[in-house]
Parts: structure tokens; sequence; C-alpha cells
């Protein structure tokens, strides 16, 4: 059995691949990669298709382990290799959306996750090279990028009509913010979780500390036991708006951080994000993301940011706007994509009632769906933010088992909301 190479990403490419097929099972490979086959691919695809009723089947590759496919899988980034096995029955029954024109393949994928299991093989039964070497620090902007705006459309288009069919759709209706939220020492409070970040914590204070606002705030920032010398620095800052509050505990990770920080008496009537290696962009940041947040009244608003160099000088991609958030979509796209942007603002009030997971990596993709399921979440357009890129980012280039690790949790997010969205009865 030979497996076919289509260089055709339509809907009408794939149709005739499948309408042609004189077997039951169609291997497709990816036309830009070398696959030396193991010598049982066939026989071991084939015996696990017709072992599990799957309709889709992938595999390890010699040094590549992959993830288990599950509901939050949807992603249209989903790692399945340059090999997969589909079978041509199951294809045949699930259909085809017309007219696409890049993203067959991934219609299909959806489809067949609705009706058959999709299954992965956990042993290396081909060897591959990479089909994209770049750093995982370069490759997460693809969906930003601008010059990739209609693909991105027809993805989120695929994505969203999966979701409607499986009853995990929200129409734009949202719950109204409440109006009392208690009473609180100031009107905002920037968060900035910190644990080593000797080169950085003092711009990022400085970028808050020069903020002008008709309106008291302050900066809780949550010392991590640093190791180096952030915590000496902190201590020598004279700024009576700086409120340095260093953990009992020692097994926070940044959500941990955060909840430490939303529980304090001394957090604002809002609490916005910053790393603590990233500068607000001016000093009308805060006042202009309070504005947003008020005049919604959203429980949270997203800004938008420029990538900057550790000398910050802007450098590729640039602005990151997230223009494909919509208020009509923007909650249902947010399950296909893994990230909602920079910076983040809460309404505390609400932020308390959801909380944070206690990790390091996904805390605040979890807190934004979360919110998202049932409020409006505001946008700021314009760039408030600047975020660098250094060998300090914890995702800059990160190796394929931490990669793995950081995917497989934000795919078990979305797992548990679109569980969540379906008991509600979605739209």
């Amino acid at each position: 059995m030979s497996i076919l190479r289509p260089a055709d990403p339509t809907s009408a490419g794939l149709a005739a691949l499948l309408e042609g097929a004189d077997e039951e099972v169609l291997f497709l490979a990816d036309p830009r990669v070398a696959v030396e086959p193991g010598p049982r691919i066939v026989e071991r695809f084939v015996q696990v298709m017709e072992g599990t009723g799957a309709g889709w089947v992938y595999s390890d590759s010699v040094g590549h382990p992959r993830l288990d496919y599950r509901a939050g899988s949807l992603r249209d980034t989903f790692d399945f290799g340059p090999v997969i096995a589909v079978s041509v029955a199951a294809a045949r029954a699930a259909g085809l959306a017309p007219d696409l024109r890049w993203g067959a393949l991934y219609d299909l994928r959806l489809r067949l996750s609705e009706r058959t299991p999709i299954v992965r093989i956990p042993e290396p039964l081909y060897a591959a090279s990479p089909i994209d070497t770049r750093s995982s620090g370069v490759a997460q902007f693809d969906y930003v990028d601008p010059r990739h705006r209609d693909y991105q459309l027809e993805m989120e288009r695929i994505a969203t009509e999966h979701l409607q069919r499986i009853g995990a759709h929200l129409a734009p209706r949202f719950e109204p913010v409440p109006a009392d939220a208690g009473a609180f020492p100031v009107k905002a409070s920037v968060v900035i979780p910190v644990r080593n970040r000797e080169r950085t914590i003092l711009d990022a204070l400085g970028s808050v500390l020069s903020q002008k606002a008709d309106f008291p705030f302050n900066i809780l920032v949550v010392d991590n036991h640093s190791t180096d010398r952030t915590t000496e620095l902190l201590r020598g800052v004279g700024d009576p708006r700086l409120v340095h509050l260093v953990p009992e505990r020692r097994d926070l990770g940044i959500g941990g951080c955060w909840d430490l920080a939303i529980a304090s008496e001394q957090c604002g009537r809002y609490a916005v994000q910053l790393d603590s290696d990233d500068l607000y962009a001016h000093d009308g940041v805060l006042a202009r993301i309070v504005e947003e947040l008020e005049r919604g009244p959203y429980a949270m608003v997203v800004g938008s940011y420029t990538m900057v160099d550790f000398a910050l000088k802007e450098i590729p991609p640039g602005l990151i706007d997230h223009r494909e958030w919509t208020r009509e979509n923007g909650r249902n796209n947010a399950l296909r994509v893994n990230g909602f942007g920079a910076p983040r603002a809460f309404d505390t009030a609400i932020l308390r009632r959801v909380g944070f997971p206690n990790v390091s990596y996904g805390e605040d993709y979890a807190v934004a769906l979360r919110i998202s399921r049932d409020f409006e979440i505001g946008r700021v357009y314009e760039s408030v933010y600047l975020c660098r890129r250094w060998e300090g980012n914890s995702d800059s280039a990160l190796p394929l088992e931490t990669q793995n690790r950081y995917d497989a949790y934000k795919d078990w997010l979305r797992t548990v909301e679109i569980a969540a969205r379906k008991r509600g009865g979605g739209s």
C-alpha cells in the first residue's frame, strides 16, 4: 500500500483523493517532509484502526513523541506528524465543507472526531525530517501574523462550525458585570510575579511608577523567593506605591503568585498584568486600560503589544494586536488558538471568584477561557505594552518535552471548557 503525498490542500483536492481511493485506508504524507517508513508502518496503522474503530490514526516518529488527542485538541496546529492514516469509509460518511482553500484536512479531522476516535500510536513507526525548524518562541505568533489573515479566517470558520455541531458554541450574549464590587484601597493594582529577574525588574517597575493617572494605584510585586539580587533591588525602591509580597509557600507557580496578589487586602478594584521582563509602552497605559474596563464595564480587558529585543528595539512580527478577536466570535475562536494577548487586566471581584491554577504556563489562558464563558472581554487595539524577547524568556526556545507538556495542558483546559459549554447548552 502506497503513501500518498497530496499537494492540494483544498476541499476539491481531498475529495478527489477520497473518491478515488480503492482501499479501506488512505495514507497521507506531508509533501514537504522526507519520510523513512519503518518496516511495519502500514500493518501497524491498519491494525490499530481496525481494532479501535478510529477514523484517523497517527503515530510517534523517531525521536519525536506526540500527544494523545482529546476533545480540546481542536487547534489547527496540533502536531500529528507528517504521516496519517484515514478511514476512507468514515471520511466519506463525515463529508467535507465545500470551497476550502487550505483547511480541508483540518475540517475532515474535526468532522471525524465527532463520529470516531482519533488515535495516536505511541510507537516510532517512521523517521522524518522536521517540518518547521523555527524555535517555539517564533512559531507561536503565526496565528496573529496579518500576512496569514485569510488562512486564519478559514481555520476560524472551520473550528466555529465544529463547535456548533457539538453544542459547544457560544452566541454573543454576555452576563452583566456586577456594579457593587465592595471596598478597595486603590483603583488599580499592577501585579508582577517575579523570580530571579535582576536584569529587568527595575525597568518593569519604572514603567509603572511613571504612569500618569487621576486615580490611586499601587504595584503588587510577588517575589517568589528569588535567589539573585531581585529581592535586594526591590527593597531598595523607596516608592510607597510598591507592595513587596513574599509568599510563605515555596511551591507557587505564576498562577499561585497571582492568587496571592489578588487575595491581598492591598489589591485594587482592578488588577493589571505586567511580566517582570516587560514594560508599559508609555505613561498613559494604566489610565487607558482602566478607562476601557469601566467603559464596558468589562470583566476583563486585553491590550496589544509590540515585540522588542532586550534593548527595546522592535523585532518581527512587531505589533501583536489579536485582530482575530471579535465580539461575535472571539470566545469561540479562543478555543482554536493558544492565547488571548497582553497585557491582561481584570475586575478583581470577578477574578477572585475564578482564581488561577497554580501553574507557570497557561494560567492566564485558563482564567481568560473561564471569564469569557460568561462575560464580554474588552480590547485595546493600540500598542500599550513592550514584550521583550531574550534568552531569559520562559518560552523563547522550548525543548520538545516541555513544549509537549505545555500543549497538553492547554488541550486539557480546552477539553474542560468545551465540556462546560456543552453542559450549559451552548448557543
